[in-house]
């Protein structure tokens, strides 16, 4: 059974959003990826603060560009280095279409 990375992020209007994401059978340290991403997270959170209204979109594409690049810089032939980078986006958005989302509680209860 592929091993599992249990993530939880809590958005800039309180929401906790909680992933199951699988991990590439040859991962070396989990807790490396958990660190990577809070901080790949937490950057592109300090800078929207800095840089002010951006859209959805426009983050998105810097990020997919990132991994573009990140794949154009791997020592290996192209075609390896873009199917991991296919493979690890479709498995990681797999995850993101069966996160859990909590609104916390609303009003005084």
């Amino acid at each position: 059974m592929a091993q599992q990375l249990p993530y939880e992020v809590i958005t800039a209007t309180g929401e906790k959003i909680s992933f199951e994401f699988p991990l590439h059978a040859e991962t070396q340290s989990a807790m490396r990826v958990s660190q990577l991403l809070t901080a790949v997270l937490g950057v592109v959170d300090r800078e929207l603060r800095v840089l002010g209204n951006t859209a959805n979109g426009d983050v998105m594409q810097a990020l997919a560009m990132a991994l573009a690049v990140r794949t154009a810089m791997l020592h290996a032939p192209y075609a390896v280095g873009r199917r991991l980078a296919t493979d690890l986006a479709v498995g990681a958005l797999g995850a993101a279409a069966h996160c859990v989302r909590d609104q916390g509680s609303v009003g005084h209860g």
